[in-house]
């Protein structure tokens, strides 16, 4: 790669004009890029992407560092950045799968069927990303096996990881260890969080002891200064004599006595009780993440009281800002405000939290779906009794609004499923709330792996004593998704689970339907023998419930349709007889037309030529009567085929002509339709 002519190899990445310090780490990081690794002096070059490691103490600002870096840098890597977080701001690891399915989506890579496992996800990854030029930046890396996982093979690549230690194991890794600022900066950051009074420079040496006994660290100085300019009154030494007291941390704090802690503890005891109370509940939104009508369902208080609450506490350095209008609870005071959470907050107020900000998210969930239905209909209705903050205008800001929100969301219907308990209920309507926005708003392509994930979690909560019913509806979902990704044992083992678990349900409608889906698997998998035995008990389950006229000429068909696969073709002739009498009654003249003709391919296949030219005529009246060009056109040509086995050529020629300006006509018009009823055509 050739760098622009701006940047020079070895060239220090250009930083923000807000991003202060850092000179030296950037000019280290940049030689980095060029310097060869221990391997490749060894005589042993790696095959894998050279990895730049920066390593430091929470609140090091180690991840604002990577990302002035890599935007420094993003010039010479024409094909991208691609991001992955691998623990999240909980301190809990995301799993590797899903880390590798956000890459492979930024890269619109190949697609990976939805249930694909963690190995088949990253070597896509590795695939995707061979013969290109990207930054791979991973943040909060734990564990270096699964930065090993995501590692491509390419050279042409870079990773940028970002972890609290070294990464062993992890070949060709260049390490840049971060302390605090140099001095210089971090008196200029707290000058830039205390405001405009000129504490700092009036006090220059206190300014520098202040400094110090923040460790230098951007997280505790930017408390710090935070703590300066709501008490505009204050010094430069009493904001040292206030951080040198002990504070009152709640039981089990971690490292009470660090400068971190200790700027916590002094900007957070200094807060009134309603903006403290909401500090720490914004650790239960979903990544720490929430925008002011979140907030306010976690409070429950008043949306204009939470913007105030929010910029307040995005001025102390208790929150990030970030767009468009949300707060981030920063990665580093995320365990200090949890305990403070668990100390203050009783869990039953906890509960009703989450449960506040769950059931917001289920309604404006609903609503975005609700966008996409037609105008007037019911689901519009709703729409429109629904406060402003819960609808949206049009589909497109819906649509922008999911995009946005949904790794959040995701994780919020995540965490409910894993705290179970009273959450289940709220958790369900989650899952459906969420799948259905998805489905209304993304192709089937797109939604289908996040669909999976959210079938797979009602399941966790059917088995924990949830109803076998629901049991078996997830199932059937993931038995479906398996099979339209052509995952076919998966898909077996899914239809008969949900076949046990709607039989101990006694769910006799969802019992026929995965027998009628493990009859589609094994005709998927041209086990033709099997296919018919269990279209055949899916068959006898829908007469013996009765009422389902099209269910059952459905069944009758495809039993038709595998029977003459086996070529046993008289019993597949009885089979698409009763199909056909059945639609006949229902009134579905296009399906009844379909289905004669495959009375009619029966008894051509049986030997029967003139029983065959007798159904054929039978068929094509009926596809005149559907009105169906396509179809009749195809009848026509068949029954020309059938004439000419009885040696009428003269009626044969008429009828090929009749049925090739039919499809020609069809073509034109583009009138082509599928089988309404689910039939499988052999002949026609």
């Amino acid at each position: 790669m050739h760098a622009p002519p701006a940047e020079r190899p070895g060239s220090p990445a250009r930083p923000p004009a807000d991003f202060l310090g850092r000179r030296r780490e950037l000019r280290q990081l940049a030689t980095d890029i060029e310097h060869a690794g221990l391997d490749t002096l060894a005589g042993r070059p790696s095959p894998h992407s050279r990895v730049l490691l920066i390593a430091g103490v929470p609140g090091s600002g180690r991840t604002t560092l990577a990302e002035a870096f890599v935007r420094g840098v993003a010039d010479r890597y024409p094909d991208g950045v691609l991001r992955a977080r691998l623990t999240d701001p909980h301190g809990e690891p995301v799993p590797v799968e899903q880390a590798a399915r956000e890459i492979l989506a930024t890269l619109d890579g190949p697609r990976v069927p939805p249930g694909a496992g963690e190995e088949e996800l990253t070597e896509a990854v590795r695939t995707a990303l061979t013969g290109r030029a990207a930054v791979l930046f991973l943040d909060d890396v734990a564990d270096p096996a699964h930065l090993l996982d995501l590692l491509p093979d390419s050279r042409e690549c870079l990773v940028v990881a970002v972890s609290s230690g070294p990464l062993t194991g992890v070949p060709d890794v260049r390490p840049c260890a971060l302390g605090g600022l140099d001095r210089a900066s971090a008196v200029e950051l707290l000058a830039r969080r205390a405001g405009s009074a000129p504490r700092i420079t009036v006090d220059p040496r206190g300014a520098e002891l202040l400094a110090e006994a923040c460790g230098d660290l951007p997280a505790a100085l930017a408390l710090t200064g935070g703590w300066l300019s709501a008490h505009p009154t204050a010094s430069v030494a009493d904001a040292a004599r206030a951080l040198a007291r002990p504070g009152t941390a709640p039981s089990g704090e971690p490292g009470t006595r660090t400068p971190l802690t200790r700027a916590f503890r002094l900007a957070y005891d200094a807060l009134p009780a309603p903006t403290a109370r909401l500090a720490r509940l914004l650790t239960l939104a979903p990544g720490g993440v929430a925008d002011a009508h979140g907030a306010s369902a976690l409070a429950g208080c008043a949306v204009p009281e939470a913007i105030a609450i929010l910029t307040d506490l995005e001025r102390l350095g208790l929150l990030r800002a970030l767009p468009p209008d949300r707060y981030a609870v920063p990665g580093c005071l995320d365990p200090l405000l949890r305990a403070e959470l668990a100390e203050r907050e009783r869990e039953s107020e906890a509960l009703l939290a989450r449960a506040r900000m769950l059931e917001r998210m289920v309604r404006q969930l609903q609503a975005c779906r609700a966008v996409t239905e037609p105008a007037g209909s019911p689901a519009r209705e709703r729409l429109a009794a629904q406060p402003r903050p819960l609808r949206f205008e049009s589909p497109a800001e819906a649509r922008d609004w999911l995009t946005a929100r949904r790794p959040a969301l995701l994780t919020a219907v995540r965490s409910a499923v894993e705290e179970g308990g009273e959450l289940d209920s709220l958790a369900r309507r989650m899952v459906s709330a969420l799948a259905r926005a998805l489905e209304a708003h993304r192709t089937p392509e797109e939604s289908a792996p996040d669909v999976y994930r959210l079938h797979e979690l009602v399941l966790r909560v059917a088995a924990r004593g949830g109803p076998a019913r629901e049991e078996a509806a997830a199932l059937l979902n993931l038995g479906d998704l398996d099979a339209h990704a052509e995952r076919l044992p998966e898909a077996l083992a899914r239809y008969r689970a949900a076949l046990d678990a709607a039989r101990a349900a006694r769910d006799e409608l969802a019992a026929c339907r995965a027998l009628e889906s493990i009859g589609d698997t094994h005709a998927e998998q041209e086990d033709w023998s099997r296919a018919a035995d269990w279209y055949g008990r899916a068959l006898a389950g829908r007469q013996a419930r009765g009422g389902d006229g099209a269910a059952a000429a459905r069944l009758h068909g495809r039993l038709g349709a595998v029977l003459g696969r086996s070529g046993r073709w008289g019993e597949a002739l009885r089979e698409w007889r009763a199909a056909a009498a059945l639609l006949r009654r229902l009134g579905d003249t296009w399906a009844w037309a379909r289905a004669l003709a495959e009375v009619a391919e029966a008894q051509d296949r049986a030997g029967r030529p003139k029983e065959a030219l007798r159904a054929w005529e039978q068929a094509l009246s009926a596809a005149e009567r559907a009105g169906d060009p396509r179809l009749e056109g195809h009848v026509n040509l068949r029954l020309a085929g059938a004439l000419e086995r009885v040696g009428e050529r003269r009626a044969a020629r008429e009828r090929g002509r009749a049925g090739q300006r039919l499809l020609d006509r069809a073509a034109a018009e583009g009138a082509v339709r599928s089988p309404e009823n689910g039939t499988t055509a052999t002949g026609v």
